[in-house]
């Protein structure tokens, strides 16, 4: 290459740069404003239902509603965060009416108690939002791509307030094997200005300071192996029983029937047990294991049932919060039996369980750091690493792509099992 040719190449690298930086600014700071209002939203019907027990029973009420919002938008069909990671792998295009209609139901899902997460419907607003401002650009189908994954980091960035997290998740989650550094920086922009846009409307980042960590030693460390083992074990079956829900749910063939039996089922489930920590996202049962190192025996298993219901008959939300709480309790309360700290345990649990059911270990490490600061680090690589290799191919997202073996350096190129 000539001279001329080199610094031709530069300068088109360089502008690429500042384009992308530039359409990093708008995405980011749109996002971030729309995912700001969305974790408003969602954190005014959470305590609006904990302080009003009685909205519980318009949980079937609201469940029609939301099907009828999705049959009418033409979305009864949505394929829900496989739509966007499969906006990634291939040329499928999301809709920009996916935003607003992910944004109300999850909300009237989680004002109603269904059990769900809101990192599906940020990632679904995000790419939905991203697929727009890419199209507004006037981006090629290859920069469109990259824009949805914009969108993914700004809003995940916007909700959770771990920009190092989203930055990376979008890139590794589509495709097992394999990173899409070609959306790196734009990515990283998107996700720091969501995250600051945040904090500046006033949504704190999720943090939970772990302290107490144990030293190095030969007896921690083979009781962790044993913690990351069975978190494996438990993000396959937390995957299985999803879809396994949502399996027997179809077979009931009217929508609406599906949602009001789902409904009703959560009511009775929630009655039964006396107490809330089931319905919604859960946060504050998370909150009590990783602080307090407190857990029901039952707690993990329990929400793996009430999220199966919840999505299984046609409610929305992320599965990704519910993993969370799976993982946090379950570590809480391997680390009571085992005899080691049960704040550790439950955060290496959480990490566990949601590197298991996404197949992502990168940005597992990376959210470890964020929410649980650096002081058991050594243990959070340890225990993702395990379970990125016991979940084997089974995962949340049947869109998602194993690109190459987690055991072998074996180009395999198959979806996720069930």
């Amino acid at each position: 290459m000539g001279t001329k040719e080199k610094i031709k190449a530069t300068v088109e690298k360089i502008w690429l740069l500042l384009r992308w930086m530039l359409y990093s600014v708008v995405i980011g700071t749109v996002i971030g404003l729309v995912g700001t209002a969305f974790g408003y939203a969602m954190q005014g019907v959470t305590s609006f239902r904990s302080t009003h027990f009685w909205v519980l029973f318009l949980l079937p009420v609201l469940g029609v509603l939301i099907i009828f919002i999705y049959r009418k938008s033409g979305m009864e069909d949505n394929r829900g965060t496989n739509l966007v990671l499969e906006a990634v792998s291939s040329d499928e295009v999301i809709p920009a009416r996916v935003a607003p209609v992910i944004f109300v139901s999850t909300v009237l899902t989680h004002l109603g108690g269904g059990s769900a997460g809101r990192e599906g419907a940020a990632l679904q607003l995000g790419g939905s939002l991203g697929t727009f401002l890419g199209h507004f650009f006037k981006v090629d189908d290859h920069d469109r791509k990259i824009a949805v994954m914009c969108g993914m980091s700004a809003a995940f960035a916007a909700l959770f307030g771990t920009p190092l997290t989203a930055a990376i998740f979008p890139m590794e989650v589509v495709s097992v094997g394999i990173m899409h550094y070609s959306a790196l920086i734009p990515c990283v922009f998107c996700a720091l200005i969501a995250a600051e846009v945040a904090t500046l409307c006033g949504i704190h980042a999720e943090a939970f300071p772990v302290e107490l960590v144990p030293k190095l030693a030969v007896e921690p460390v083979v009781k962790m192996i044993g913690i990351a083992i069975l978190c494996g074990l438990i993000s396959t079956l937390f995957c299985t029983i999803l879809h396994s829900g949502d399996r027997l749910f179809k077979k009931i063939g009217n929508p609406y029937v599906r949602v009001i039996a789902g409904g009703l089922l959560v009511i009775v489930m929630t009655l039964l047990l006396g107490t809330q920590d089931y319905n919604g996202a859960g946060m504050q049962v998370i909150e009590r294991c990783v602080l307090e190192g407190e857990v029901f025996f039952a707690a993990f298993l329990l929400k793996m049932l009430f999220t199966a219901v919840t999505l299984g008959s046609g409610f929305r939300g992320g599965e990704i919060v519910p993993a969370f709480f799976v993982g946090a309790t379950f570590g809480c309360l391997a680390g009571q039996i085992l005899g080691i700290s049960p704040q550790l345990a439950a955060a290496c649990g959480m990490l566990a369980v949601f590197c298991g059911v996404t197949n992502s270990p990168i940005t597992t490490v990376f959210m470890g750091l964020e929410l649980f600061g650096s002081a058991g680090m050594q243990y959070y690589l340890l225990v993702v690493a395990i379970s990125y290799c016991v979940s084997g191919y089974s995962g949340l997202y049947s869109s998602q792509k194993i690109v190459y073996s987690k055991f072998k350096t074996k180009y395999i190129n198959r979806r996720t099992g069930h």
